[in-house]
């Protein structure tokens, strides 16, 4: 039988402890992940006690405040604090989300415990590498192209042909979707990912564009779309409750159709 273990040096120890304050009203736990390797030193999960009496209501609100009053080498994104960025994703009581949108009585667990999004790679604490991510957005080239002379003024849709883009535009490129989704763990590489994927769609499914046949080519391949095995990780994962799977499915409907 083979065995799996992880290199020494990636396994999670357990970290500092800074309990709660005198008189805190209403004590909560938060263990969160600590990576640092300029230091060389193992992962850990430190252990915070927040007073949420006097704290808001968000787990970007505890993070926010651990950073400002207990240990402020604690290291995270963040930016809109409106769920409009993406920029707080990560994976907090084992399900990946936006920290700024994600209540922290909805926290399944007695203490709330935040890593950072699953399989990338970490830069430091809950901050991780959007490197490759950003490499396979451009890829798929997301902008209008067009063959057709420009009109003097804008392109029209009708309301219809406008109504086919919800649930696509509206994504934010957290990358909670395609972090969650096990295809995308073993083949990151290869395979572009739920949120690429939903991103590819939505310039295919816009009326303008005037590249489908070749938007259509550069996916068609059998890791770059065919990885998908519709799991629907994806789809419990969006923060802005859109579904990724749905807008594979039908790209590989699309290309399917033009077959016949």
């Amino acid at each position: 039988m083979v065995e799996f273990a992880l290199p020494r040096n990636s396994r999670v120890q357990p970290g500092r402890t800074w309990p709660a304050r005198p008189g805190a009203k209403k004590p909560k736990t938060f263990r969160i992940y600590r990576y640092d390797p300029d230091t060389g030193e193992n992962p850990r999960l430190d252990t915070y006690t927040v007073d949420l009496a006097d704290c808001g209501p968000m787990v970007l609100d505890a993070l926010i405040k651990i950073k400002t009053e207990i240990d402020s080498t604690l290291t995270f994104r963040r930016s809109c604090r409106e769920g409009v960025c993406g920029s707080c994703a990560m994976n907090m009581g084992g399900e990946n989300g936006l920290a700024c949108i994600r209540a922290i009585e909805d926290v399944p667990g007695e203490a709330v415990v935040v890593y950072p999004l699953p399989h990338m790679r970490v830069i430091k604490d809950l901050v991780t590498d959007f490197r490759q991510f950003w490499a396979q957005y451009e890829s798929i080239e997301p902008w209008l192209k067009t063959r057709t002379p420009p009109p003097e003024r804008e392109r029209l849709q009708t309301p219809g042909e406008r109504e086919r883009l919800d649930g696509l535009w509206e994504c934010i490129l957290c990358a909670c979707c395609s972090t969650s989704c096990p295809s995308y763990w073993w083949n990151a590489e290869r395979y572009l990912g739920p949120a690429v994927l939903l991103q590819a769609y939505r310039w295919i499914a816009d009326s303008r564009d005037e590249a489908t046949g070749e938007r259509l080519d550069d996916l068609e391949d059998p890791y770059r779309l065919y990885r998908c095995h519709t799991i629907f990780n994806c789809t419990n994962a969006c923060p802005k409750g859109l579904n990724p799977a749905k807008a594979i499915a039908e790209i590989k409907k699309r290309i399917a159709e033009r077959a016949l």
